[in-house]
């Protein structure tokens, strides 16, 4: 059964992996990097600052950076060694059969996916503080295309995404948990009602506002993927 499912893991993997197009491969080397996203990430934490408190937005801190050891500590720092699988670009079996692009191949091993686990770790922590279902769904694609492109460039199987997106999606829902605990601990907690607040307390305004940098990020990456 397992010696079927890597089977099928190698051969979807083949299947989403590269492609003949330059621009595509220019592409996807920009979207998997971290600070492609970093106007998102100063958007999110203008967002934060602007809508809570000091104590509160510390404790935002604190929890994200929790979560972020969690999500990629126990996959980098005990899996990966334990399972010892190594990435598509690595696997002297599919040698000559993945699509490398810029000679990027990553670490040795690859089970399982850091970036899906930090990913969607992230979307799923931050979707259940703004309860907005614009913003989820803008999370939810970025997640998903950051992830995508890690297969695209042979750096990790189907698989090793999947298992990351799962660990990634109970950790953020776990961490924010804790955060919604330690929230309501420091101080009374209020459901809005109102189109101008999600029900958590954040600004419609203020959530288009970061679903517009997202946006505008992707056309800033698919103007520098042309370039």
């Amino acid at each position: 059964m397992l010696e079927q499912l890597i089977s099928a893991d190698k051969r979807l993997l083949l299947l989403l992996n590269g492609s003949d197009s330059a621009f595509c491969d220019h592409l996807m080397l920009i979207v998997t990097r971290t600070s492609t996203w970093i106007p998102l990430a100063l958007m999110l934490i203008y967002v934060l600052l602007k809508n809570n408190n000091l104590r509160k937005f510390a404790l935002f801190v604190l929890a994200f950076t929790i979560l972020l050891l969690i999500t990629d500590r126990v996959s980098s720092g005990i899996f990966k060694p334990l399972v010892h699988r190594f990435r598509p670009s690595h696997e002297p079996s599919l040698y000559g059969l993945v699509d490398i692009c810029g000679d990027y191949r990553g670490g040795l091993y690859g089970f399982f996916s850091s970036h899906a686990a930090n990913t969607f770790g992230i979307m799923t922590f931050v979707a259940l503080i703004f309860r907005s279902y614009r913003l989820t769904f803008t999370l939810l694609f970025w997640a998903m295309l950051s992830s995508y492109s890690r297969i695209y460039l042979g750096l990790h199987y189907p698989g090793d995404i999947l298992c990351g997106a799962l660990f990634g999606l109970m950790a953020g829902a776990f961490v924010y948990w804790l955060y919604d605990y330690a929230c309501k601990r420091l101080s009374s907690q209020h459901v809005y009602y109102s189109d101008q607040y999600t029900s958590t307390g954040y600004l419609m305004d203020d959530v288009h506002l970061l679903v517009a940098t997202f946006w505008l990020t992707c056309i800033i990456v698919l103007i520098g993927a042309v370039a």
